[in-house]
């Protein structure tokens, strides 16, 4: 086999395995989005299209019920966990040394490496516990935010951690020898070159806190289920329809809130990019 022959198989290769791996990821996702107008309430015969189960998700109360406190939760976890993320990168990063760096850095990566199971039991016996004692709080949305709270800052401290490491020492400590203090290097210098990380991070943790179930499983209570929740007990039952509408449209959400922060991010590096061009010209 000629040299330009194996270069041409090995490209070729390469291109069939990636394409096969994305129609094993996305090929189901799209069958469901297909299947969302099929006229059938059966989930395998294709009958015609429709649209009746967006309709009739109108009037599915526990469904929307469920949804919303679905997106109430992941709008509260991932602003939280970018917040409390980037204070913990910024501690391992910045301040290398100090008192209990080894169990505070184990502590912020143990969620990523620990059952969701062990996770989900061990909070429902602290929070039953502190319930006992002080009269809350009671399981339901409080909860449920904190147990994907622990779980999302782990995510976002290991997102902005990485790009804090890649940051270049020398344009801070600049900032300083011209006077800047340490709160202004941080809102002037630090946080735009973060910003992207941060925006990945939060990104990361909706997602992870929207369609989380098992800690949901544990910490919800009477009145507070989330969507997944709700799929999850229908699917014992038999799928509606209707959970195809509801998914779909939460692909489509959620397809595009990627693709304008993907926009924005790109066009904030462009713009960066040039004001570096530029400043170095000068």
């Amino acid at each position: 086999m000629s040299r330009g022959t194996s270069v041409a198989f090995n490209r070729w290769f390469g291109r069939g395995w990636l394409s096969a791996g994305y129609l094993f990821l996305y090929l189901p996702i799209v069958a469901l989005v297909v299947y969302s107008f099929n006229d059938s309430p059966l989930p395998n015969v294709w009958r015609g299209f429709t649209l009746r189960w967006y309709v009739q998700l109108a009037g599915d109360r526990e469904l929307l019920s469920g949804l919303w406190l679905s997106l109430k939760i992941a709008l509260m976890t991932a602003c939280g966990a970018v917040v409390l993320g980037t204070l913990a990168a910024f501690a391992l990063v910045k301040y290398r040394r100090f008192a209990g760096r080894t169990l505070f850095s184990g502590m912020v990566n143990a969620p990523l490496v620990m059952p969701e199971v062990v996770v989900g039991l061990s909070l429902l016996l602290m929070l039953v516990s502190v319930q006992r004692s002080l009269g809350f709080p009671e399981r339901g949305l409080a909860t449920i935010w904190i147990g994907h709270l622990l779980v999302g800052v782990a995510y976002a401290t290991v997102v902005v951690q990485a790009r804090l490491q890649d940051l270049n020492p020398q344009l801070e400590e600049a900032a300083m020898d011209l006077g800047a203090r340490p709160v202004q290097v941080f809102w002037l210098v630090t946080l735009p070159m973060i910003a992207q990380s941060m925006a990945s991070a939060w990104l990361l943790t909706f997602t992870i806190s929207l369609d989380d179930v098992v800690l949901s499983a544990f910490l919800s209570g009477p009145g507070s289920t989330t969507m997944p929740l709700v799929i999850f007990s229908r699917a014992r039952l038999g799928l509606n329809p209707s959970v195809n509408a509801v998914a779909a449209i939460t692909v489509a959400v959620v397809a595009v809130g990627v693709a304008v922060a993907s926009y924005l991010i790109a066009r904030a590096e462009r713009r960066r990019a040039q004001e570096i061009a530029a400043a170095a010209r000068e």
